[in-house]
């Protein structure tokens, strides 16, 4: 293959274009949004079934417990909260990674028809457990 061969141009150009970009979000500043009411991420969950009772597990490292809300919708445990960006309102910060989402989460877990209501939670760790029982 010769270097005028379209495919590894291309390839080139399009590498190129990744490493432009990267290097903007590298140099851009960043202002955390304020006001957004609508769920931007969802949390990871474990959910496990013993004899008696289900338990869901619920990772939020870095969220309070202050900022958690869980309930029941019918048949569907419902847990949402907010993760704060660890810069102040109004402060620019210049981002060099950004992995972990933030603002303003919600997690649906469709439940079964067994569930008889929530028994207990608890936050530790940056982990909600979750525990329902059975009817």
């Amino acid at each position: 293959m010769s270097h005028r061969d379209p495919r590894i141009f291309m390839w080139a150009q399009a590498v190129e274009l990744l490493d432009q970009v990267e290097r903007q979000h590298r140099h851009q500043t960043f202002r955390p949004a304020a006001g957004h009411s609508r769920p931007s991420w969802e949390p990871p969950v474990d959910v496990f079934e013993t004899a008696g009772e289900y338990r869901i597990c619920v990772a939020l490292p870095g969220v309070r417990g202050d900022q958690l809300q869980v309930l029941l919708d019918g048949r569907t445990l419902v847990i949402g909260g907010e993760r704060s960006f660890p810069v102040a309102q109004g402060e620019e910060a210049l981002v060099h990674r950004l992995e972990l989402p933030y603002g303003r989460f919600e997690r649906r877990i469709d439940l079964p028809p067994t569930v008889a209501g929530i028994g207990h939670r608890e936050f530790t760790d940056g982990c909600l457990l979750v525990v329902l029982h059975k009817g």
